[in-house]
């Protein structure tokens, strides 16, 4: 009992300092993108949109105003099946452009990788960007994305994205927190080869790398892991900025949290064939550490505590330690009771949204051991 206490707890803390202090080490003196621009490559902005009336023209006339050549920018929407008007706005937007936008509808509604795989074959650009409907773009974004490409191993790119937080709402400040450790994460990940997570809403790739994807595999997960398996780099480009809106409560960040996870867990599977480390090295490593063992990491979370629970006796370290988990679940359960209140203390955000990440982990991992896909969704609200 007292070995698996300790051997849980140390694969906690392996999960979330342990890692991020590994690639630091490995990855010192080592540059992240080699080459420089000569000419800037024709790029086509793929967005897909499911009833996003109330984003996609703010969205669209964002990407407009990118500075980038007009004579390299196309941009196609695929509309899957939406029924608010969103096609109407995108064929408003369209028709007083000075650059392509295309509109694509998809019938009957299949979700977004279906959609992707609708719309990629009639995208003419070198390289393909992937955007949400509800993505703003930093002016100089998509130059810095591009850039990347400049070096040929560089196959996938993803930028950096900002969570916007107005109103100050506790769950968009652990959202947040929560993006800064990751993109430290991708940093240092970059320094060694390739990332093992990408956003998806400010994302790029070689077009000749695309690969068709089964519509229950979660694009921003699996097309990178697809890059790497036919032996490119996936990319980091931190200058290249998105702000995206922080969801403001639970009710609407807890679905799409095990909506990914949920996802996450069949593209590990589909793609199980990268965890092996004698033929992908130092990327399996990655894979399993970032995203295997995060995403199971509410296993040694309940070891941890349980273990404790019944160690109580056996020293007074036990008490001491079961005191600090009740205190940390106790702050979590404050930030959920005082959600929506903008006068919340910011350190009740951490344990907050650290203990909704791994419940809804939680969840995801019972659906899937259930079997089930999720293949389309709601827009997340916000």
């Amino acid at each position: 009992m007292m070995q698996l206490f300790w051997i849980s707890l140390a694969l906690l803390f392996y999960i979330y300092v342990g890692y991020p202090l590994l690639l630091g080490l490995l990855g010192i003196g080592k540059r992240t993108v080699h080459g420089e621009v000569a000419e800037l490559p024709s790029v086509s902005i793929l967005i897909a949109a499911y009833n996003e009336a109330g984003d996609i023209e703010a969205t669209l006339r964002n990407k407009l105003a990118l500075d980038y050549p007009r004579d390299r920018m196309e941009i196609l929407v695929v509309s899957d099946e939406s029924t608010d008007g969103t096609d109407a706005i995108v064929e408003e937007v369209a028709a007083a452009a000075d650059i392509p936008v295309k509109l694509v509808r998809q019938q009957p509604r299949r979700g977004k990788t279906a959609g992707l795989n609708l719309v990629v074959p009639q995208a003419s650009g070198d390289i393909l960007v992937f955007s949400d409907a509800n993505s703003l773009y930093e002016a100089q974004a998509l130059r810095r994305l591009v850039a990347c490409f400049a070096d040929p191993a560089v196959g996938y790119a993803t930028g950096k994205m900002v969570y916007t937080n107005p109103e100050g709402a506790l769950l968009g400040d652990g959202c947040s927190s929560y993006m800064k450790y990751e993109n430290r994460l991708r940093e240092r990940e970059t320094r060694l080869g390739s990332v093992v997570g990408v956003d998806g809403g400010i994302d790029a790739m070689r077009r000749s790398l695309y690969t068709p994807l089964a519509a229950d595999q979660l694009p921003d997960f699996v097309q990178p892991l697809k890059v790497v398996e036919q032996g490119y780099r996936v990319v980091y480009a931190p200058d290249a900025l998105l702000m995206e809106a922080a969801l403001g409560n639970a009710g609407s960040e807890y679905p799409m949290r095990v909506r990914v996870a949920l996802r996450a867990m069949w593209a590990l599977h589909d793609m199980r064939a990268l965890l092996n480390p004698f033929r992908y090295g130092l990327f399996s490593l990655q894979l399993v550490s970032h995203k295997l063992l995060r995403y199971l990491a509410f296993i040694p979370l309940l070891l941890v505590f349980i273990t404790n629970i019944l160690l109580l006796p056996a020293g007074p370290v036990y008490p001491l330690l079961l005191s600090g988990q009740l205190l940390f679940y106790f702050l979590a359960w404050l930030g959920y009771r005082s959600e929506g209140r903008g006068d919340s203390p910011r350190y009740l955000a951490l344990p907050y949204y650290f203990t909704l990440l791994n419940l809804a982990s939680l969840h995801a991992a019972w659906r899937y051991l259930k079997g089930e896909k999720q293949v389309i969704w709601k827009p997340r609200e916000g």
